[in-house]
């Protein structure tokens, strides 16, 4: 059995305060050999380093997410950009946009005033995306790309960086056109737990049309555990069930699959041996 990349987990999340060392050692067990652990949001970025800190089996890469925009003050940018430089990370992100949950009205808010900070709410999501990209290109690294309710805003952005920086657009859910927009534009997919799920028809068929060169794996831990831990909590080592799903849907072996996700994932992520 060939060792897998989980290439997106939040192990410094609360979820995984009780178990997290016994977490690690259940996904060594299990055949997933390396974890990257994706930065959401100031506050957590040097608790990543820190648990990646003499532990080879564990990769940060610190980033923003969207949703946490209202989190970030001014000088969480040089913060960012001064832990990248002083530290190993493997990527920036996770960086993007996300526009599903939109900000409600405050109390005796009209229409207009309303949908005047929503614009404003976006704006923000959309430089702080512009900022880590900048940010990947100035370090020569690649970004983790979430988009959610935001396709034509995070093409448009992505670009105007074209040939200067490659994405991973994680957690993976459109359609086989839209796989075929991300491989045209040099980027890369990455499928979750969601491919194992009845009702994820349009995931499954992405996941069987990208090509060997386009897509990764990873769990998106403590999110979306994959059949047959559908309801708990999600962790590294159910990373072997996505492999299996997508040998399924490919009509591969599963080591064929790992073998190519892994080549895939370690050059984007520049891991090396």
């Amino acid at each position: 059995m060939i060792p897998v990349i989980d290439t997106h987990t939040h192990l410094d999340f609360t979820d995984f305060d009780g178990d997290r060392t016994d977490v690690v050692e259940r996904a060594r067990q299990a055949g997933v050999g390396r974890l990257l652990l994706i930065g959401t949001r100031p506050a957590t970025l040097t608790r990543i380093l820190d648990l990646c800190t003499g532990s080879p089996a564990l990769v940060p890469v610190l980033g923003y997410h969207p949703g946490n925009v209202g989190e970030v003050t001014e000088g969480d940018l040089p913060f960012l950009e001064n832990l990248c430089r002083r530290h190993p990370v493997a990527a920036i992100g996770e960086c993007g946009l996300d526009f599903h949950r939109i900000p409600p009205p405050l109390p005796d808010e009209d229409e207009g005033c309303h949908a005047g900070r929503i614009e404003e709410w976006k704006e923000r999501q959309m430089n702080l995306f512009r900022f880590q990209l900048e940010l990947a290109v100035r370090l020569g690294l690649n970004v983790v790309v979430h988009q959610r309710d935001s396709w034509d805003e995070t093409l448009d952005i992505l670009g105007d960086f074209t040939g200067r920086v490659r994405a991973v657009f994680h957690c993976f859910g459109g359609t086989p056109e839209q796989v075929k927009t991300v491989r045209a534009m040099g980027h890369l997919v990455s499928f979750t737990g969601i491919v194992t799920f009845k009702n994820a028809a349009t995931v499954q068929a992405s996941a069987a049309a990208v090509d060997s060169e386009g897509f990764m794996v990873e769990t998106d831990c403590p999110y979306m555990a994959p059949v047959p831990h559908r309801g708990s909590r999600c962790e590294p080592a159910f990373t072997r069930e996505i492999v299996r799903q997508m040998a399924n849907l490919r009509g591969a072996r599963e080591d064929d699959i790992a073998d190519c996700t892994n080549r895939v994932a370690a050059e984007f992520f520049r891991l090396g041996k």
